[in-house]
């Protein structure tokens, strides 16, 4: 999905000072997927983005087979911030989506604590490469189907299935362009990450009774 044009805010603000977590996360997925669109749908400050226009030399490189309306491209990262709960902080890092970008992926990554692998089912084995390369960086991940108009419509079983998740890991499904459905989506990647991340021990444990 190409990107729509940034709803950026004005208000770019401080953090809440009731914010106690902040999560580093990961938006990435094959090229042309919708990462930068998800990102710019949520984020309540204006969003960094790195695309240009895709020239004849890129489209050599790159594979726009049923990608018609796809001009511009991410060269380096996407960036925005999603707050939630006041307590909770989101900060999303958009990959991009070709393999010549791999260093700069694996540069991204470093330090997040769950990915959110955006998928079209238009082009579903396009995922493979980057559920590889997520699960190669030890990160817990959800899938969100991105619902292209054109695309044909699968349950979550037969998603599954296609995809070969294993039974824990979120499967979404979303329009990138529409806020509700996305923030659902991301929502479901941040619990999924919270109840993977160690517990504190209690500093004054009961007494056995």
């Amino acid at each position: 999905m190409d990107s729509a044009p940034s709803t950026d805010r004005t208000d770019v603000g401080y953090l809440p000072a009731a914010a106690r977590t902040l999560m580093k996360l990961v938006v990435t997925g094959p090229f042309g997927v919708g990462k930068t669109t998800l990102i710019r749908t949520l984020s309540e400050i204006p969003t960094l983005h790195t695309e240009e226009a895709m020239t004849q030399s890129s489209t050599l490189l790159d594979d726009t087979a049923g990608l018609p309306e796809k001009t511009t491209t991410t060269v380096a990262i996407d960036f925005g911030r999603l707050t939630v709960l006041d307590d909770l902080v989101l900060y999303m890092f958009g990959t991009p989506g070709q393999d010549r970008f791999l260093p700069l992926w694996e540069d991204i990554a470093r330090g997040a604590l769950g990915a959110l692998v955006l998928v079209d089912t238009r082009r579903l084995a396009d995922s493979f490469a980057v559920m590889d390369m997520v699960e190669e960086q030890g990160l817990p991940y959800a899938v969100a189907v991105n619902r292209f108009p054109d695309a044909p419509a699968h349950s979550d079983e037969v998603l599954r299935a296609h995809l070969d998740l294993d039974a824990g890991t979120p499967l979404v499904q979303c329009d990138a362009r529409e806020r509700r459905g996305s923030i659902g989506a991301l929502i479901a990647l941040a619990e999924h990450v919270l109840t993977r991340l160690p517990q504190p021990e209690d500093p004054h444990p009961q007494e056995p009774s």
